[in-house]
């Protein structure tokens, strides 16, 4: 049996200790210890990597405070629509998600496109039919409403512009006693998106990825740069064919390669050594992670 890990963020970009309240402060940190926790419980009972998690995001989805599920941004219409994915490093299957509306859980149906359909990614009506299909939990548009977000795209369209809320996308990576790993990503993208706008956390390879081989990735931060770079899949290839610890792979994708394209964000990963590394290139990232044996680490600000 190997020792289990979980790392888990709940977005990156310009987070600064000027502009947050003690109690506001105080809330992030329960949420991602939440998130840790029902994460943890899952690994606790050697369960797998995969449903740890499906769980932890689902923790992340369900608090208003995070931009995916309950507290996903308004698109320019007023919309919220939500993107997932999910990956198991064990096998290399994969399941997504994009564009989907009133899906309580998008991290669950983007788990269920990858265990009980031949595809990996489905979006908008296609994947919402197959979510009434198999009876996964919806809820109406008044649950997905917070104040905040839509004083958020007030502003937005004021200034005419899209706007990437850092305070957002969740994401987990899990190593369980079995040796397998995984990861997950759930978003609701930028606020004032039009035009059916994906981002990465859907997409394969950019924004998830999982490999028992290498290491499990869950990205966040400004979309379009980390599709062109295809950042998840790039730490891996460091490790795989050029040899690089996880570390020096995750550094040399979001401190050097991001950098130089001009995209902020960052990105939590593990590897099958329980090894964690939580890099981010911005002010800040929500993030939180923790080994079998050790304390719980949380953070939210650069160190």
């Amino acid at each position: 049996m190997n020792p289990y890990a979980i790392a888990v963020h709940g977005g990156a970009g310009t987070i600064l200790r000027s502009t947050m309240t003690p109690e506001k402060e105080a809330a992030y940190t329960q949420g991602l210890t939440d998130a840790i926790m029902a994460g943890e419980a899952v690994l606790k009972k050697n369960g797998s990597s995969l449903e740890a998690v499906e769980m932890a995001i689902r923790s992340l989805e369900d608090n208003p405070l995070f931009n995916a599920g309950r507290g996903a941004v308004f698109t320019h219409s007023g919309l919220n629509e939500m993107d997932a994915s999910i990956m198991n490093g064990k096998d290399l299957r994969a399941g997504a998600v994009a564009g989907v509306r009133n899906i309580k859980n998008p991290i669950s149906l983007a788990k269920a496109v990858m265990e009980k359909s031949d595809h990996v990614f489905l979006a908008g009506e296609g994947a919402m039919q197959f979510a009434q299909q198999l009876k996964l939990e919806s809820a109406p548009d008044a649950y997905f409403y917070t104040a905040e977000r839509m004083e958020q795209l007030k502003i937005a369209i004021a200034n005419d512009k899209t706007m990437l809320d850092h305070i957002g996308t969740v994401g987990a990576v899990a190593l369980d006693v079995h040796g397998n790993i995984a990861a997950g990503t759930s978003t609701g993208g930028m606020t004032n998106k039009k035009f059916g706008r994906v981002g990465d956390s859907p997409m394969i390879g950019s924004g998830t990825y999982a490999n028992n081989a290498t290491c499990a990735i869950s990205c966040t931060g400004h979309g379009e740069y980390f599709i062109r770079a295809v950042v998840a899949h790039d730490v891996s290839c460091l490790m795989e064919y050029k040899g690089l610890s996880l570390k020096e792979a995750c550094d040399m994708v979001v401190l050097n390669k991001l950098v130089k394209l001009g995209g902020e964000g960052g990105l939590i990963a593990l590897d099958a050594n329980g090894n964690i590394e939580l890099v981010y290139n911005s002010d800040g990232m929500y993030r939180a992670s923790k080994k079998q044996d050790g304390e719980l680490y949380t953070g939210i600000y650069k160190n």
